[in-house]
């Protein structure tokens, strides 16, 4: 008996990437025989997706995110993971498979040692940045460089968490092989895992609800009567979890220290190394170092930053006005930097936490002034990731770098290149060489489309 579209969309997020594969392969047969509706595609992009080889909120697969992209008409699709590529190949094959434009990057956290008594862009610690790596192309490094460092950072500290809550939550101590990593494809546990996994033990170790609910009362300073009615609701259950005993301020909390992470510098080379583009990842323009992000741009562009991302909802999908109005403003000001500098924007949901939207409201006021340069973004990096994989002409090529003279030449060119490519001109990348000049390039990828 063959399986319903609501069991194939659950083998999509599947621990077995075989029964990903094939799940979402009879879904996309379907679609082309008209048993599901494949809406056209439109100009709606999400450049920033967490995929369960971090932590995603809905435990979407590489392959689930590329499925609801394609179920939304977007326009592109853009995988983004803490510390680690496990999800790419995966996530690359399943959009050429739908016919997606994609680009897929890691997300870390770096030092930045001239901002350090500065907070930037991760609260309450100064130095410490969150910053990513935009287009990587393939799982498979030729070195490895920083990348098993920056997993071995993160895990590090997430047994050091679960280590310290264990002596505060001791009838539901967690075995961290047992408890945590299997709740993970490969390995790479986060806060929010753990915190499923304190939820869940403590589901076992007390069947009953109110003796449960007076446990959690004791350890998180709240309401026996509220726990129960917050216990109907999961993920908002182990949010607070998280920000009681995991955030700062409590037990579990584990301050980081500037350096332990590996500086900008470093991170910046590592990417583009690995021919990957440094990119900004911009927060809401509140803390000190941000209030001096000219400051602060100049120094991540002169270590080899090229592109910044932007999380938009978080400032201004709030329910209060004032706050409301001075992050929109401040979110503006950023767009209208950015693009004054041919920063491309990359621009995304996230989607690691419950109740976060898939795609942005680009219909919303205050989304106006990110609707094209969020647009021109996807395109370039599809570009990149499609030149870069096939022929290492990407955006921070040597190829690319001997080209243009400015960005905004450079933007130009990857985003009408990543615009024309379609699934007849692909086949003609293959006959574009570094020794072109980017007007043969775009020749040779429109005879190819020609043909």
């Amino acid at each position: 008996m063959a399986a319903t579209r609501q069991v194939l969309e659950l083998q999509l997020n599947d621990f077995d990437p075989h029964i990903r594969r094939e799940a979402l392969e009879t879904l996309f047969d379907q679609g082309r025989m008209g048993a599901i509706d494949l809406p056209p595609i439109g100009r709606d992009v999400n450049l920033h997706c967490h995929t369960f080889f971090s932590f995603n909120g809905y435990g979407m697969s590489p392959s689930a995110v590329a499925w609801k992209a394609r179920l939304k008409g977007l326009a592109a699709v853009g995988l983004v993971d803490f510390d680690v590529l496990d999800g790419i190949d995966e996530f690359l094959s399943a959009c050429a498979l739908l016919g997606l434009r994609a680009c897929a990057g890691l997300e870390t956290r770096i030092f930045v040692p001239e901002f350090g008594t500065r907070e930037i862009n991760s609260p309450g610690e100064p130095g410490i940045a969150y910053f990513m790596g935009a287009g990587f192309v393939s799982s498979k490094l030729h070195e490895p460089g920083l990348l098993p460092h920056l997993k071995e950072m993160a895990q590090k500290r997430t047994r050091t968490i679960v280590e310290r809550v264990n002596g505060v939550l001791g009838p539901i101590a967690l075995d961290y092989e047992c408890d945590v990593l299997t709740l993970t494809p490969n390995g790479n546990p986060t806060e929010r895992h753990v915190c499923i996994a304190y939820d869940k033990k403590s589901q076992e170790r007390f069947g009953d609800e109110s003796v449960r609910a007076a446990f959690w009362s004791e350890k998180l300073g709240a309401p026996a009567e509220s726990l129960i009615e917050m216990f109907k609701d999961a993920p908002v259950f182990q949010g607070l979890i998280r920000s009681k005993i995991m955030k700062a301020g409590g037990p579990g909390y584990v301050k980081p220290e500037g350096p332990d992470f590996p500086q900008l510098t470093n991170v910046a080379r590592f990417f583009v190394n690995t021919g990957a583009v440094p990119t900004y990842a911009w927060l809401d323009g509140t803390t000190p170092g941000e209030q001096n992000i000219g400051e602060l741009l100049d120094l991540m562009v002169k270590n080899g930053v090229a592109a910044v991302n932007i999380i938009p909802d978080r400032n201004w999908n709030l329910p209060d006005p004032d706050a409301r109005a001075k992050k929109t403003r401040l979110l503006h000001e950023f767009v209208a930097l950015a693009v004054d500098r041919d920063l491309p924007i990359l621009v995304g949901t996230e989607i690691n936490a419950y109740g976060q939207r898939f795609v942005d409201d680009f219909n919303a006021d205050a989304m106006r002034p990110l609707v094209g340069p969020a647009y021109d973004a996807a395109m370039i990096f599809h570009a990149h990731t499609m030149l870069e994989s096939t022929q290492g002409m990407g955006y921070a090529s040597e190829w690319a770098k001997a080209r243009f003279g400015t960005a905004g030449e450079k933007n130009e060119f990857y985003k009408t290149f990543g615009e024309h490519v379609t699934a007849a001109s692909r086949a003609a990348i293959h006959t574009i060489g570094p020794e072109m000049s980017p007007s043969h390039v775009m020749a040779s990828l429109q005879m190819g489309a020609r043909k």
